[in-house]
């Protein structure tokens, strides 16, 4: 099995894109798989130790303040409002909920990825509706009901899993260590889950693609740009906080399905095309980190 995991995510991404039809009906099983990769990732550290750091706070911040700077540079200067909207979801996008997968499997610190993952998303939950209060087609909307929206959909993936582990290991310690005995198989299961995000992202895309070309091109060169930055600064600012694999992964990382969703809801719909195309882009690029580090060892 070691030796087919690089070339698992390229597998997908083909076979998502001869099958996106069928992938797109499937897609309903993502949020159960990933609930499980999530509980398999929670049970294998103590949840009770999980702490927040300034590796956090800087990813954070960079998060916040980028997405939104972008948007009101390209505002200011008269840029494609749907561009504009694109980038700034996929900078303020919340960090996948499976990032533990691929970040461990890398060299990164578990317990550093499972905090960001929890502190991460709960940042999106509150600063996402204040962002949406004056951009977008829901600028009438109210904060606590913009809030409970975005809560209810991270909540029940991210929230639950996380409370069952903690319940297993406060309650019941053996059974938490036999679940996390299987911690390995998440990568497995996650294989399955982009097979079929990525192919309701490229059926997504032929939708949505008729008489938009151009702007879905734009859209595509944008997501390959800032695939590059945000791995590439999150790296930067992990190495300055004694981890740069969680840096990079944590800041690179994005939970597609849940920006695309934000897209849809708060903005054009067609700027969710910006996280079909980095979703693509960044899972080549982990299967492309993947297939180095096992080359190396």
């Amino acid at each position: 099995m070691q030796k087919i995991r690089p070339y698992v995510l390229p597998i997908a991404v083909v076979l998502g894109l001869i099958f996106h039809q069928y992938c797109a009906m499937a897609a309903f099983l993502v949020p159960y798989i990933i609930f499980a990769i999530l509980l398999l990732t929670f049970c294998a550290v103590d949840v009770r130790k999980l702490r927040f750091q300034m590796l956090d706070f800087w990813l954070l911040l960079f998060q916040v303040t980028v997405s939104i700077g972008c948007y009101l540079l390209l505002h200011a200067l008269n840029a494609n409002e749907i561009i504009a909207q694109g980038i700034l979801i996929g900078v303020l996008c919340p960090v996948a909920s499976s990032v533990a997968v691929i970040s461990c499997m890398l060299g990164a610190d578990r317990r550093t990825v499972t905090a960001f993952t929890i502190f991460g998303n709960l940042a999106t939950v509150v600063v996402a509706p204040i962002y949406f209060s004056f951009i977008g087609t829901h600028q009438e909307m109210p904060f606590v009901e913009s809030f409970w929206l975005i809560f209810k959909k991270i909540g029940m993936v991210i929230g639950l899993p996380f409370f069952i582990a903690l319940l297993l290991q406060l309650r019941m310690p053996k059974v938490n260590d036999m679940l996390a005995r299987y911690k390995g198989w998440s990568f497995y299961l996650w294989s399955f889950a982009f097979l079929f995000t990525i192919g309701q992202t490229i059926d997504y895309i032929f939708l949505r693609g008729k008489g938009n070309w151009d702007t879905i091109a734009w859209l595509g060169v944008m997501a390959l740009i800032f695939c590059i930055l945000q791995f590439g600064f999150g790296r930067l600012i992990g190495r300055r906080n004694g981890d740069a694999i969680s840096g990079q992964q944590l800041l690179g990382q994005k939970n597609s399905a849940m920006g695309i969703w934000m897209a849809n809801h708060y903005l054009d719909p067609l700027s969710s095309v910006f996280m079909a195309f980095y979703s693509i882009l960044q899972n080549l690029f982990n299967s492309l980190q993947i297939w180095l580090h096992d080359r190396r060892k």
